[in-house]
């Protein structure tokens, strides 16, 4: 039913630019027009995972709902967690128009928003008032374009929304805010975390215990991945988030024209990349904390795959521009399924199981 509502509605979505439908889908969804969950998740489906208890391990990634609009409408659509922002501390409107690019042939995304958004009081707010309501919200942050001290811009953040975030994600690899992805590399990266991790600390009594999430861009050779992971490790991070968006073209898109234009590609097209990501920094991290794995799940066995590589959980968003909000019933229903006829009892006992034979593999077509 959720798949023929879409099919209707799709082309009058697809008729507007791609920031005017997704403003027109986060006030449907503020409005409560959205399918709500009818059945209890799988319990097969469940893990702890960071400290926290997820229902199931499909979240809606950072990018959609970037002020804190519909966490709620999210949580009952049946995903087990939502992420809000990219935050930052203070309001910025982002890169100027047009800025988000559909690219239809490829099942593909092109943006260079630029942490477009409220700023942090207005999503404290929102947060606030849903607090009693639970479910997992985790706070994605990020630094103001023209901050003197883009440190300081995650440390302000995260003191700030301690009390109300299920966990933060640490955004440094974003490609729309110029020198943000300066922030992976060795000693500026030691430093972030290290303030970021203090910070963290310092509310904790307070606050309670947050997990810290650290999200990296695909696009590091292996040699930057294995200093991002042992600073990770040395520091103690929660967890990370593999991956953001890629500034490469791979040779294999059919929107040529399209595809010329600047900023960060999703969807389809990032699937291999990002999965070979996942697994490559699922080996070097050892089981010390788990990952989060995004780019182009379109499918039940897309997602399958992605756990395979070494991501405990997974998160969609493009996908759901191309196919709909049933997305999310159908990855679960065959993730169930697939564990089911395998005679698994948990999820876990699949998380990386192909990662050693997918770093194996030639490079991902780039």
């Amino acid at each position: 039913m959720l798949k023929n509502f879409y099919r209707l509605a799709r082309p009058a979505l697809f008729a507007l630019s791609p920031e005017e439908a997704h403003e027109a889908s986060l006030k449907a969804l503020e409005c409560g027009i959205y399918p709500r969950e009818l059945t209890t998740d799988d319990r097969i489906l469940s893990q702890s995972v960071f400290g926290l208890e997820f229902k199931n391990p499909l979240g809606i990634a950072a990018g959609y709902d970037k002020d804190a609009r519909v966490p709620d409408a999210i949580l009952g659509m049946g995903c087990g967690f939502a992420e809000i922002g990219t935050i930052t501390p203070k309001p910025q409107s982002g890169n100027p128009k047009p800025r988000v690019f559909r690219l239809l042939e490829d099942d593909a995304l092109i943006n260079r928003l630029g942490f477009n958004n409220g700023g942090h009081e207005a999503a404290l707010r929102r947060l606030e008032a849903r607090q009693d309501r639970g479910g997992i919200v985790g706070v994605n942050v990020g630094a103001n374009k023209d901050s003197e001290d883009r440190t300081a811009d995650y440390v302000k953040l995260i003191e700030t929304f301690a009390p109300v975030a299920s966990y933060f994600t640490v955004n440094v690899s974003s490609p729309n805010t110029p020198g943000l992805r300066n922030l992976q590399e060795g000693a500026l990266l030691d430093d972030l975390l290290a303030r970021v991790i203090d910070a963290r600390e310092r509310v904790r009594e307070a606050a309670g215990d947050t997990p810290v999430l650290l999200k990296i861009a695909p696009d590091l050779s292996l040699a930057q991945l294995d200093d991002v992971v042992q600073v990770a490790r040395s520091r103690r991070v929660d967890g990370m988030i593999v991956s953001n968006t890629t500034i490469a073209r791979p040779s294999t898109l059919r929107e040529e024209m399209r595809a010329k234009e600047q900023g960060g590609l999703s969807g389809r097209p990032l699937f291999r990349l990002s999965t070979r990501m996942v697994a490559e920094t699922y080996v070097r991290v050892e089981g010390a904390f788990p990952l989060i794995g995004v780019g182009g799940i379109d499918s039940g066995g897309a997602a399958l795959t992605k756990i395979r590589a070494g991501a405990s959980l997974i998160q969609l968003y493009s996908s759901l521009v191309y196919k709909g909000v049933g997305l999310v019933d159908d990855i679960k229903r065959d993730l169930s399924s697939t564990l089911l006829r395998t005679g698994r009892d948990s999820l876990s006992e699949i998380v990386g199981a192909d990662a050693a034979t997918i770093t194996a593999e030639d490079w991902p077509v780039r």
